[in-house]
């Protein structure tokens, strides 16, 4: 019997065929032009990395600790940008006051309408690949200069919502002009663009087994009983992916609030997200040095919110094979 023939254990398995030298000599070598092929083809990647986002991040966390005004070289000021930033500068605790307003009533509202409607176009409607386009196009132009200029024209004093209003004699005002609703405007933009949420949702409704349902029916179980039961713990995987996107994309909103605004933040900086007023630091006022402490503790904030928010995750998120 040849020395490479398969061979039996007394059990009567295969045992497995034995590698010649030669041959595992050549497969090392294949693998190792493997290697070499897949890091050449991933070296665009890695320059990228590390020329456009490692290395302006390296420099942003330099220049956080100078004053830095553009015109004149970084003069070294340690922490003083930042015991500035929480001691001396009421703009910017109002910037923060309103992006939590932002980010604590618009993300869950977001979910909220994402979710009801993947539901709905989950029984089958006819048409459903046009509802689902129909809702997602929000999400594409959500964000863009031309939507926020829409939205400044729907809820300016003229707009469409008071048009409708004066429908039903009812006298509107200028909800983007008077400082108690204006943020509540853009907060009903963000929720418009419930799409791309909805479309992961509608994806997580239909990866529950129907067995589930069918065994609660046989129970008893009604429909709100298995959407509470049923639906809804399995489905929290995805609110938590929907959730921490939403909210890192709530807290860097600035294109609706610059362009509603005029830039200013206003009326009473009752629109002064974080991003714009760091903007405003930075590229207005010059000072860049104080832009890039902001932009980290943004950083610093954005990183505290999801490392909670996954330390809370075991107490409600539910898997269906139980990992």
């Amino acid at each position: 019997m040849p020395a490479l023939a398969v061979r039996r254990h007394r059990s009567g398995a295969e045992a497995p065929e034995p590698v010649s030298p030669a041959r595992s000599k050549r497969k090392s070598l294949r693998g190792r032009r493997e290697q070499r092929a897949a890091y050449l083809f991933l070296l665009p990647w890695f320059a990228g990395l590390l020329l456009i986002t490692i290395g302006p991040m390296l420099a942003s966390l330099y220049l956080s600790f100078t004053n830095f005004s553009i015109t004149r070289a970084p003069e070294w000021v340690g922490f003083d940008n930042y015991i500035r930033m929480f001691t001396a500068d009421p703009r910017f605790w109002q910037s923060v006051r309103v992006t939590s307003v932002y980010v604590l009533v618009s993300v869950p509202l977001v979910l909220i309408f994402a979710l009801a409607l993947a539901v709905v176009l989950n029984r089958g409607l006819r048409g459903l690949s046009l509802y689902r386009s129909l809702y997602y196009l929000p999400s594409l132009m959500g964000s863009s200069v031309a939507i926020a200029i829409l939205w400044r024209q729907v809820f300016g004093q003229s707009g469409l919502v008071n048009k409708l209003l004066g429908f039903f004699g009812i006298e509107g005002q200028s909800w983007i002009g008077d400082p108690r609703t204006s943020l509540y405007t853009l907060i009903a933009l963000n929720v418009w663009t419930f799409g791309s949420a909805m479309i992961i949702f509608l994806a997580g409704l239909r990866q529950i087994p129907n067995e589930l349902y069918e065994s609660a029916l046989i129970d008893g179980a009604g429909r709100w009983q298995r959407f509470i039961r049923i639906t809804l713990p399995l489905l929290t995987p995805i609110i938590l992916f929907n959730g921490i996107l939403n909210m890192i994309s709530a807290f860097q909103a600035f294109t609706p609030a610059f362009v509603v605004s005029g830039g200013s933040g206003g009326p009473a900086d009752s629109t002064l997200f974080y991003t714009l007023y760091l903007y405003q630091q930075g590229f207005t006022n010059f000072q860049m040095g104080y832009a890039s402490a902001m932009a980290w503790v943004l950083l610093a904030a954005i990183a505290a919110c999801t490392a909670l928010i996954f330390a809370t995750s075991g107490r409600w998120v539910f898997y269906y094979d139980g990992k």
